[in-house]
């Protein structure tokens, strides 16, 4: 990666929103509003607002509604560049939604993003962390993390622990979830003969080789994953 372009983003925006019946079965999950905007939306503007202005998107589910937004993103904030990268057919999941786009990100590492969590834009600028903790010799992955207290809409306690020198763990450190974010090599994809696969199987191989860092995000997170934390998202956002 060239030391003076940040990192593409991937947009991970082809899931069927099952949990978000029956608001996902006219709309893609990545276009219903949280705290009174698009999640995709929020998603964007906090990856513009550290640098990214090259974005891939995936679409399955209602590609066309997905398409037309992400036209519209590139309309409206000036200097950046939109790709789309259909799965059609049967979805590929999150990893597979990845391998298929890796030949339109154009920078190594590069970031990963859910389209179902945010944090307040301006609350923290936790990207420019991630790119600063990546050691191309020492990491694989480097995963925005966030401690449960800050967490709304998350199901489970902890996903993985946080050691005080920024490695994850599977219990050393302070228990954390992971955010949806990621920054990533594309060498991990090699050898991945699979097409449709979680992207979070490759998490699990990068901890076990003991290649996985990570980060604190130092503001609220909202994990939009069902209609019951759409409410939650905008009643505590708005405080």
């Amino acid at each position: 990666m060239s030391a003076d372009r940040f990192p593409d983003v991937m947009v991970l925006a082809a899931g069927l929103g099952k949990r978000m019946r029956p608001l996902s079965e006219t709309t893609p999950k990545p276009l219903i509003e949280g705290a009174g905007q698009p999640l995709i939306d929020r998603v964007v503007a906090a990856a513009h607002a550290e640098g990214a202005t090259n974005f891939v998107v995936n679409a399955h589910h209602h590609a066309d509604q997905i398409r037309a937004h992400v036209l519209e993103l590139e309309t409206s904030i000036a200097g950046t560049r939109f790709q789309l990268s259909l799965e059609e057919g049967a979805p590929l999941d999150t990893g597979g939604g990845i391998k298929r786009a890796l030949p339109q990100l154009g920078t190594d590492p590069f970031l990963v993003m859910n389209a179902d969590s945010f944090w307040p834009l301006g609350r923290d600028r936790p990207l420019e962390r991630l790119i600063e903790r990546f050691d191309a010799e020492r990491t694989d992955m480097v995963l925005l993390c966030v401690h449960p207290r800050d967490a709304v809409g998350f199901r489970r306690s902890h996903d993985f622990c946080l050691d005080l020198r920024g490695r994850i763990t599977k219990d050393m450190g302070a228990p954390v979830i992971y955010a949806g974010v990621a920054l990533v090599i594309r060498e991990v994809f090699v050898g991945v003969k699979d097409n449709v696969f979680s992207f979070y199987d490759l998490i699990e191989r990068s901890l076990d080789d003991g290649r996985l860092a990570g980060v604190a995000l130092d503001a609220p997170w909202f994990h939009v994953g069902d209609v019951q934390s759409i409410a939650q998202a905008e009643q505590i956002s708005q405080q």
